[in-house]
């Protein structure tokens, strides 16, 4: 995408006067990843910088030259823990501090937080969250049961941080209502979708196997109900994604082709040769390899959930995520109806053309410049 297009899309937002710097914490381990990368591309159309402090765990050798591609961005590592992790809470104090230091260091005009605990730190700026996923959501759509009581502090500590935060912000509609159904009202609450750029995946030479992408690790991403009828399937399963947990231990899959973890330039020709993309998620705020499979003209099959729903519906076939031989029939039938597989196709790059980063980079600033109106 040109600079052109990025302004003439932010024109149509009546957006003006962005702002100078942007303190943006983010973590390597999942989809904020690309999503933050592809925000500040962006953003760096506008002349606007962003000061990155990651936490989570160390960047790859590949994201750290991902970074370095961003001329706009500058990083700020740290290996803190996570809000959602296991006994994080003495990181978070910590990862708290150093952030407030990067603050008056670097003095930004907002901080931008993919994050929920350090909005109620004494920020003197504003400060704007990005609900992209949360724990007690994340339970309840894989586990069906209520979060044990020994998260209670992780609760308190969310609902603190969003009843902190100057504005709020989800990438889907459904991700927005969980948040004020488990923590709180946000009448200021905002929707602004993920994106990617149409200029990374297009439609190819599409060939006969099914493919699968994401942390094969979590359950949320429900990979499992694929691999388990694989053997089943007339087509071969490719599945990219990291297997190990950051906590510790990893998963084994038998019946389907490992790509292994894959960063975007290497999974674009995989996108782009996949007749069919499945995902049969349990739980998926976004799903931003579900819009780049899209932009790449896969037949979509997804996990019936209300995101998923909101974002692809009547441009993918839906399945019980918890039917893996509902999901095998679907992919049986479509694997066999060339016709239906163009058509979906058709259908979800149609669809993926109202997620552009143009859009999404106008949605951003317009908060950006509501917040540096009020401060």
């Amino acid at each position: 995408m040109t600079g052109t297009d990025y302004k003439k899309g932010c024109d149509e937002g009546g957006v003006s006067a962005p702002p100078r710097l942007i303190l943006m914490t983010a973590d390597p381990i999942g989809g904020v990843w690309t999503y933050v990368l592809e925000l500040a591309r962006g953003l760096s159309v506008f002349g606007v910088e962003v000061a990155l402090a990651t936490m989570g765990q160390p960047l790859s050798r590949e994201q750290r030259r991902e970074v370095a591609d961003e001329g706009n961005v500058t990083l700020y590592e740290s290996g803190y823990r996570l809000e959602w992790m296991d006994d994080p809470w003495a990181d978070v104090e910590r990862s708290g501090a150093w952030l407030l230091e990067l603050e008056d260091r670097l003095r930004p005009d907002l901080v931008h937080l993919n994050g929920y605990a350090h909005a109620a730190l004494p920020w003197q700026s504003p400060c704007l969250v990005v609900a992209h996923s949360c724990l007690l959501s994340w339970w309840q759509a894989v586990r069906r049961e209520d979060l044990p009581s020994r998260y209670q502090q992780y609760r308190q500590r969310v609902a603190q941080g969003l009843a902190a935060a100057d504005l709020v912000a989800a990438p889907s509609a459904a991700m927005l209502q969980n948040i004020q159904k488990l923590y709180l009202p946000l009448p200021e609450g905002r929707v602004v979708h993920n994106a990617r750029s149409r200029t990374r995946f297009r439609p190819g030479h599409k060939q006969d196997f099914i493919l699968s992408v994401g942390r094969v690790w979590d359950e949320a991403k429900n990979i499992g109900a694929l691999v388990k009828n694989a053997y089943d399937l007339p087509w071969p399963v490719y599945v990219a994604g990291e297997i190990n947990h950051p906590g510790g231990g990893s998963v084994t899959m038998d019946g389907v082709n490992r790509l292994g973890f894959l960063s975007p330039d290497e999974l674009a020709p995989w996108y782009a040769a996949a007749s069919v993309y499945a995902l049969p998620a349990r739980y998926e705020p976004f799903g931003l390899t579900v819009l780049e499979a899209a932009l790449s003209g896969c037949a979509l099959v997804l996990g019936d959930i209300p995101s998923l729903r909101e974002l692809w519906d009547s441009a993918a076939i839906f399945v019980d995520p918890d039917s893996p031989d509902l999901l095998q029939e679907e992919l049986c039938r479509l694997c066999a109806d060339r016709a239906r597989q163009e058509s979906l196709g058709n259908k979800a790059l149609a669809q993926s053309r109202k997620f552009t980063a143009a859009k999404m980079v106008a949605g951003y600033l317009s908060l950006y410049r509501q917040l540096c109106r009020v401060s």
